[in-house]
């Protein structure tokens, strides 16, 4: 048998053979698995230039790291507001407060519908219907232009403009309406009279002109 001592081991190896004993090592399955995915190197990436543009970030911003992700927020904030008041959130709760909705009736029919509910006790219909009728009325005097999207506020806030006499108490029935139709508050009997006084009023009363802008 043959024996090998360590100073029969050579040490003296070369470039390339250096060069190809680790590129034979590394071709090793075992090295291939334990390399990051494709995935998951990207994701290292995004993650190193992100932490890079906070960091510089930071350094202009009084407040730091904590500074940026507060302006971050802010931001959020922001945009979560506008959504809200423009998007189709604030779409939905003023198409739930306009005034009229469905088949178009004349204010002759909505005072008809009203006294009937308000004889069978339903006053929450029966102030709907009043203030519609109220509504529909100024319409076909021309005082306010005939359209559906309108809510009681600016029903209200349009014909107070050309019926001064009565505009505080267009603004009361116009909460009045709203307290019922969208507030969910029970419909009274006292609302219902003051609305039908309401419009018997607008009915006499005379409009003034206003002046141009």
């Amino acid at each position: 048998m043959v024996t090998f001592r360590p100073t029969d081991v050579p040490v003296d190896i070369d470039r390339d053979t250096a060069r190809r004993a680790a590129a034979d090592e590394l071709s090793d399955p075992k090295y291939r698995d334990a390399r990051p995915g494709f995935l998951q190197q990207i994701g290292q990436f995004l993650g190193e230039q992100l932490e890079k543009l906070l960091n510089s970030l930071s350094s202009d911003v009084p407040g730091g790291i904590f500074g940026v992700l507060l302006v971050v927020g802010l931001l959020i904030v922001l945009v979560v507001v506008v959504r809200l008041r423009t998007g189709k959130v604030a779409r939905a709760a003023k198409a739930d407060r306009l005034v009229f909705g469905g088949q178009r009736r004349s204010a002759a029919d909505h005072r008809r519908s009203a006294a009937e509910a308000a004889a069978g006790g339903r006053f929450g219909d029966a102030v709907r219907e009043q203030f519609r009728a109220v509504v529909r009325a100024l319409e076909e005097r021309a005082l306010l232009d005939t359209r559906s999207g309108r809510t009681a506020d600016e029903a209200a806030a349009e014909a107070g403009l050309l019926l001064p006499d009565v505009a505080e108490d267009l603004r009361r029935g116009a909460r009045l309406f709203d307290d019922v139709h969208y507030g969910g508050r029970e419909g009274t009997e006292a609302a219902y009279r003051a609305l039908t006084e309401l419009d018997e009023r607008c009915r006499r009363a005379r409009p003034v002109a206003v002046a141009a802008p």
